[in-house]
């Protein structure tokens, strides 16, 4: 009976195994070498970011019950052939490297965020009039840089939806959180944006991204509130009477407060490894961690526990918090991290590798980078796929050297990050907190748009705005 049930899976893997088998490089200590390596390796890590952009849509009970199985496929896919050829401990060594450096202190930042946003709780209920629908979206935007874009997210939508539950249009106001508070508002910090965390991984330093996204971030918040507030007041006043609030105006109350201390203190520990360096580390089966990274994730540890300890279990209760969110992110990205390793080493090897070409159409003739194609094809990417891994590829694509991409290279790092930040919004599926909101609000009764009514929203309003970004920011 079991072996009916996953023959067809193992013979997909097998069959994988035989067509990557002749190309697999030998892995050596310091890596693989790209060069080697047919586009054919990048199939499994396409596959992962493909099941996971049509899947929902097109099988969500199937989806929504194996997901983690779907990542495993596309992982195994790698894994197998990289055992049979360069060896069950070389294989080992390489994920071990990938799991430490990149994949456990990603999740474990976002499950800290995921735990400390979850435990702060609006109450009460005000009017939703333009002027507080847009200093909501406001604050959310604001608050989206320093917990997160998916704990703002899940700490304002509720709120936002209570204040607008009498109203006769209200789309809209979702459509712009998703834009500004669940994408563009997370630019500002490694804490806002997954993408960016990878980046502060790679050695990118913490205020990099506040002072290098500062102005194109404030140019496109400034456009999408200008634009909200007017649409908002038009629409309100098209409405006329409208029906009785069912969650009458009440006072504005926070509960679990004691959660924004602990987001100060997630903030400290990634500052903390970001500007303290001892020199030494330990190393766990041939592979070193630095003594500031380990010390950054055991607090951030340390502060979750400390969360769910300090708050309410109503308070969590009313916030609808539930683990499904940060487990499904942990084992897609899983699924990620291992399928992209040959991706990143193809990437590295530059034009000498299968993505020659790619790289030549993100450099000028003289082999500066062409930033306007950086911020293009990152944001394009990110729109449909996810944009953490997407941003890992550009990032490698362009050397992947973090000071020389916030030296000499600033600007193609300042595309590479706008891109993959600000264009999550243009899909639900661009960014996680996207379909998060939209599930919310439709729980709420809301009538959202389509997969492709929202992208109606997003071209018509988003691409003018990412035009003038790039007139302003990467024309020359």
């Amino acid at each position: 009976m079991t072996i009916r049930r996953f023959a067809p899976g193992s013979l997909v893997l097998a069959a994988a195994a035989l067509v990557l088998l002749p190309a697999m490089p030998a892995l050596a200590a310091e890596g693989i070498d790209g060069r080697s390596l047919g586009l054919l390796w990048t199939l499994p890590f396409a596959g992962i970011l493909l099941s996971i952009a049509l899947m929902p849509l097109a099988v969500p009970h199937f989806w929504h019950h194996h997901f983690g199985k779907v990542a495993a496929f596309w992982g195994l896919c790698v894994v197998l052939p990289f055992a049979l050829t360069a060896g069950a401990g070389a294989t080992l060594h390489t994920l071990l490297e990938t799991a430490l450096h990149e994949y456990i202190p990603f999740i474990i930042l976002l499950f800290t965020l995921f735990t400390v946003a979850g435990g702060v709780r609006l109450t009460g209920n005000l009017h939703g009039s333009p002027s507080l629908n847009t200093a909501m979206l406001l604050v959310g935007t604001v608050l989206a840089s320093w917990m997160g874009t998916t704990g703002a997210s899940m700490l304002m939508i509720r709120p936002l939806l209570r204040a607008n539950d009498n109203r006769k249009h209200s789309v809209h106001v979702v459509v712009f959180f998703i834009f500004l508070v669940s994408n563009i508002g997370g630019a500002l910090t490694p804490l806002g944006d997954p993408p960016l965390f990878l980046g502060f991984l790679k050695g990118v330093s913490f205020f990099w991204t506040t002072h290098a996204l500062f102005l194109p971030t404030m140019v496109v918040v400034v456009l999408l509130l200008g634009i909200f507030y007017a649409l908002d007041s038009w629409l309100y006043r098209r409405e006329g009477c409208v029906p009785a609030d069912p969650t009458p105006d009440s006072p504005i109350g926070i509960e679990g407060g004691i959660n924004l201390i602990l987001l100060g203190a997630v903030i400290l520990a990634v500052l903390m490894s970001g500007t303290w360096h001892p020199g030494h580390g330990i190393s766990i089966a041939g592979v070193h961690v630095e003594t500031q990274n380990l010390a950054r994730d055991i607090l951030l540890l340390a502060i979750a526990f400390a969360s769910l300890k300090l708050t309410a279990k109503a308070t969590r209760d009313g916030n609808g918090f539930t683990w499904g969110p940060i487990a499904e992110v942990a084992k897609l990205f899983a699924g990620i991290f291992v399928t992209i390793i040959p991706a990143i080493a193809i990437l590295r090897a530059g034009t000498d590798g299968s993505l020659g070409p790619l790289v030549s159409l993100a450099s000028h003739a003289d082999g500066s980078p062409n930033n306007i194609m950086y911020f293009w094809l990152t944001g394009i990417l990110s729109s449909f796929l996810d944009n953490a891994p997407t941003y890992l590829v550009f990032f490698n694509m362009a050397g992947g050297d973090a000071q020389t991409l916030m030296g000499p290279l600033f600007t193609t790092l300042m595309a590479i990050s706008a891109g993959a930040v600000f264009m999550g919004a243009n899909s639900y599926i661009g960014n996680a907190p996207n379909f998060m909101v939209k599930a919310i609000a439709e729980e709420k009764g809301l009538r959202m748009p389509s997969f492709f009514g929202y992208m109606a929203w997003s071209c018509s309003i988003l691409l003018p705005c990412f035009a003038l970004v790039t007139l302003l920011f990467f024309l020359f």
